[in-house]
């Protein structure tokens, strides 16, 4: 195998045809299709499927295919690293996970800072949830990423960011504000918009409900009306305006909503409920001095946003 195959092999795929990933590769269509016939040679299986819809990968070219794209990778941070720069200038590409609830307040700043202070980095922004950012950080397709209440990790470096409280969120005739904290049980009273069971902060809320003081007035406990699920923060704060109940967010993923006036926002109390946020590297490989520079950036925005 060889650099040429193995790009011509990641092209292919993401384009889903080789007369597009010739083009895109400044290259004749009898040399890509070249490229990957000796590869499928070589493997002595074949790589794609050629179908309707285009080239798709076989199940042998999908696990070729993901380690290419990994190889690539790393070679193009080592040409970036290694390339003559000026002095005290840091080079290089920078991936890292952000997490949805945070990244309404620090995607923006993150990628003004890093421009301003390192121009030669290269910053590359992927969001999800926590779960789906930890498992892209372990298979090292982000070099760092901020995580949810990780203390500990045999295969990570773990700094603590932050600690998030979860605030009540409604409409704005609701009349929440952040100087008056919500109890929970006035939360629980209310129909509800939730994240999808199993979701972490799903996982808080349904803690928070066991650990509210049974009123010795309700003859029968009730249980609270989930009038919808998701996995969604932005569809939770559209169910919400839309009448369907209250919903619960983590503080930093609808402060900017409460302070524009387009939901109103309140923390919950009794009892108090927050999550940690990290940020995780792979202690496995040597912190690169972009990726460390990048870390630093996301340490002085959030004590600044705090």
């Amino acid at each position: 195998m060889d650099l040429r195959q193995l790009t011509a092999l990641v092209t292919v795929a993401e384009m889903g045809s080789v007369t597009k990933a010739a083009r895109f590769l400044h290259l004749v269509q009898p040399a890509v299709t070249r490229q990957i016939r000796m590869l499928e040679e070589e493997v002595g299986l074949p790589l794609f499927e050629r179908t309707r819809q285009g080239m798709v990968p076989t199940e042998a070219g999908e696990v070729l295919v993901e380690r290419a794209r990994r190889a690539l990778h790393e070679l193009e941070l080592a040409r970036t690293e290694i390339r003559p720069a000026e002095a005290g200038e840091i080079r290089g590409i920078v991936r890292v996970g952000l997490l949805e609830s945070v990244l309404e307040v620090l995607a923006e700043p993150l990628v003004t800072a890093v421009a301003r202070r390192h121009p030669g980095i290269e910053l590359r922004v992927l969001t999800a949830y926590s779960g789906y950012l930890r498992s892209w950080l372990d298979a090292g397709d982000v070099d760092l990423s901020l995580l949810y209440d990780l203390d500990y990790s045999a295969a990570l470096t773990v700094t603590p960011l932050l600690r998030e409280p979860l605030w009540a969120v409604a409409p704005p005739d609701a009349g929440l504000a952040p100087e008056r904290p919500v109890p929970w049980r006035d939360v629980f009273a209310r129909p509800l918009v939730l994240p999808a069971a199993g979701h972490g902060l799903r996982v808080l809320i349904d803690q928070a409900r066991g650990a509210v003081p049974a009123d010795p007035s309700d003859e029968v406990p009730g249980q609270p009306v989930i009038t919808a699920q998701t996995n969604s923060m932005a569809l939770q704060k559209k169910l919400v305006l839309a009448g369907h109940g209250w919903t619960v967010l983590p503080a930093a993923g609808v402060a900017g909503d409460v302070a524009a006036g387009l939901l109103s926002g309140a923390p919950v109390t009794e009892p108090d409920v927050s999550r940690g946020v990290v940020i995780g590297l792979r202690r496995d490989r040597r912190v690169a001095a972009p990726v460390d520079a990048v870390a630093a950036e996301l340490r002085c925005l959030a004590a600044e946003l705090l």
